[in-house]
């Protein structure tokens, strides 16, 4: 059973998901929440495979609860997916940065929604292809030039290479396909790259791509 954690300052959002997962055979809601202070405390009380967390709530907002979260070693195995209200938030590339592992609009289809809180239980991110390209516009827009990339040596030339792909928004098969592997060494050399970096999930293995410059949208390659 997958147990899920509602964070959102409105309770008729809450109610309405707390229905729609409550619903599915395999997830349960846990617990609560109407700001980041509460979600952090029922987090570390219940240790939720999932928290469903509104990106701007009154308070501590979803954006510092991610943050705060994603470095507390106790809620290591807690995935964190970010609501909200628009399809491109000005905040979500910060709060993958952070540590969020996908997000979704609060008016996704319900099969959507169950199919998003398996996803992420299981450890991968949520991000489409397309999101990720858009993603990548936004932060292309304000980027600098990349900090030093010599944390990526820990890398293989084949891990590097992969996480150039993810970074462009491919999936596990149109890698594979790519690189002439199965999907299944493909997802081998993408989790070796998170375990060597440090990174919690997809999401932030894109993001650190960028950060390094082993993918450049807006700089001379």
């Amino acid at each position: 059973m997958i147990s899920v954690l509602l964070a959102d300052d409105q309770s008729l959002v809450r109610a309405g998901f707390k229905a729609l997962l409550d619903a599915r055979d395999d997830i349960e809601v846990v617990g609560e929440a109407s700001d980041g202070g509460a979600a952090m405390d029922l987090a570390r009380t219940l240790r939720p495979d999932v928290i469903l967390m509104d990106i701007r709530m009154p308070g501590l907002d979803g954006l510092e609860a991610t943050r705060q979260m994603a470095a507390d070693p106790q809620l290591a195995g807690v995935r964190i997916i970010i609501l909200t209200t628009f399809e491109l938030d000005e905040y979500l590339f910060d709060a993958l940065r952070f540590g969020a592992s996908g997000f979704l609009v609060k008016d996704t289809e319900p099969a959507d929604l169950a199919t998003a809180v398996r996803v992420v239980a299981q450890g991968d991110s949520l991000i489409s292809p397309s999101m990720t390209r858009k993603l990548v516009a936004e932060f292309a827009a304000r980027a600098k030039e990349p900090r030093a990339a010599n944390e990526l040596d820990v890398l293989t030339e084949r891990e590097r290479e992969v996480m150039k792909l993810v970074a462009d928004g491919l999936t596990n098969h149109e890698i594979a396909e790519k690189l002439y592997m199965s999907p299944a060494t493909t997802r081998t050399h993408v989790s070796r790259a998170m375990t060597k970096l440090g990174v919690r999930d997809r999401a932030q293995l894109v993001v650190l791509a960028y950060e390094t410059g082993l993918v450049r949208p807006n700089w001379t390659t």
